[in-house]
C-alpha cells in the first residue's frame, strides 16, 4: 500500500495547481500561428521556423513572391506538401477579395467585380486543397485623405452577403478583416457592418493593431463593441507612436498594444479560434529576424494568460 504524509499531499496539490495553468498555456500556443511570408517568401524557410518554435499553424497569403490567388494551383498543391512534411495546418487562407474601391455599377464597374467573383472561386479552390474552411477578405476601401461614402454601405452589405453565399455553398466561412483604409476599419465600424450583415458564415478577423492605426482605443473600447461569436481569426502583433507623432509598427512588447488584456478578454468571452502573428515592423535584420523577436515576446504574453 502506497501512503501519503501531509507534505506530499500539499507538494502533490502544488503540483497539480501548476500544472493545469502550464497544460492551458499549453493549449493556447497550439491556437497560435503566423503569416509565412512575414517569415519567408519560401515555404520551407518559413514552416522551419514555425517548427523551431513548437508553432503548428501558419496563415498564408504570400507565397514565392506572390499572393497565393496569383499562383496556379499546383504550387499550391506544392505548398501543401510542404505543410504535410513538417506537419503544418494552414488556419487561414489570406486573400485580397475586395480590397478596392467600390467599383461604381456601370459596365466597367462590374467588369472589376467579375474579376473579383472569379478570384473568391479560385481561393475556394486553394482553401480546399490546404484543407482551410476559412477566408481572409476585406470591405472595400477608399483613397487616403478622403472619408468613407456612407451612401456605399448598403451595396457593400449586399455584396459581401452574395459573397458570403458563395462561400457557404462551400463549406466556407469568410472572415473580413478591418484595416486602415476600409469601410471596415475599426471595432466600431466592424459592429455596425456585423449587426447589418447578420450571418453565421461571415465574421471578422479581429486586429486590434489596425483599429489602433485608425485611431482607435483598440482594446478595450473597440473590442468591447464587438459580438465575441462572430470573430473567426485575431492577428496580434504592436504598434506605437513615432517621434514625429504618426504610428508605426513594432515588435510585440515595444508599442501601445495590450496584447495581454486582449487576448484574456478574448478567452473570458469563450473564443475558440485562432490567433496569428502578423509581424508587420521592419527589422533591419530582416524579415526572420523581426518575426523571431515578436514571436518571442508574444510567447511569453501567452505564458502569463
Amino acid at each position: 500500500m502506497v501512503t501519503f504524509d501531509r507534505r506530499c499531499f500539499l507538494m502533490s496539490g502544488a503540483a497539480a495547481a501548476v500544472a493545469l495553468p502550464l497544460a492551458a498555456a499549453g493549449e493556447l500556443k497550439r491556437r497560435l500561428g503566423v503569416t509565412t511570408d512575414e517569415i519567408d517568401e519560401d515555404p520551407v524557410v518559413a514552416s522551419k521556423f514555425l517548427r523551431e518554435f513548437g508553432l503548428g499553424l501558419a496563415e498564408v497569403r504570400n507565397v514565392w513572391g506572390k499572393y497565393n490567388t496569383a499562383q496556379p494551383v499546383d504550387k499550391i498543391k506544392e505548398l501543401r506538401k510542404i505543410f504535410d512534411d513538417h506537419k503544418i495546418k494552414c488556419s487561414m487562407l489570406g486573400t485580397g477579395f475586395f480590397k478596392i474601391p467600390l467599383p461604381p455599377d456601370t459596365p466597367e464597374g462590374r467588369a472589376i467585380l467579375d474579376n473579383q467573383w472569379s478570384m473568391l472561386g479560385g481561393a475556394f479552390e486553394r482553401a480546399r486543397v490546404l484543407g482551410v474552411n476559412k477566408i481572409r477578405v476585406f470591405a472595400f476601401t477608399y483613397k487616403d485623405g478622403e472619408k468613407p461614402n456612407l451612401a456605399n454601405l448598403p451595396r457593400i452589405h449586399e455584396l459581401l452577403t452574395e459573397a458570403s453565399r458563395r462561400a457557404n455553398q462551400q463549406g466556407i466561412r469568410l472572415a473580413v478583416e478591418n484595416v486602415r483604409g476600409s469601410y471596415v476599419s475599426t471595432g466600431a465600424e466592424a459592429a455596425q457592418f456585423l449587426k447589418a450583415v447578420r450571418n453565421d458564415t461571415l465574421g471578422l478577423v479581429w486586429d486590434p493593431n489596425n483599429a489602433g492605426m485608425s485611431g482607435e482605443k483598440a482594446f478595450p473600447d473597440g473590442y468591447k463593441q464587438l459580438d465575441p461569436a462572430r470573430i473567426f481569426h485575431v492577428h496580434l502583433r504592436d504598434y506605437r507612436k513615432s517621434a514625429n507623432g504618426k504610428t508605426e509598427w513594432c515588435a510585440v512588447g515595444e508599442g501601445e498594444m495590450d496584447n495581454l488584456g486582449q487576448i484574456r478578454a478574448l478567452l473570458k468571452a469563450g473564443y475558440k479560434e485562432n490567433f496569428t502573428l502578423e509581424t508587420h515592423y521592419q527589422s533591419p535584420q530582416g524579415k526572420a529576424h523581426a518575426s523571431r523577436t515578436s514571436l518571442t515576446a508574444l510567447l511569453k504574453v501567452f505564458a502569463q494568460v
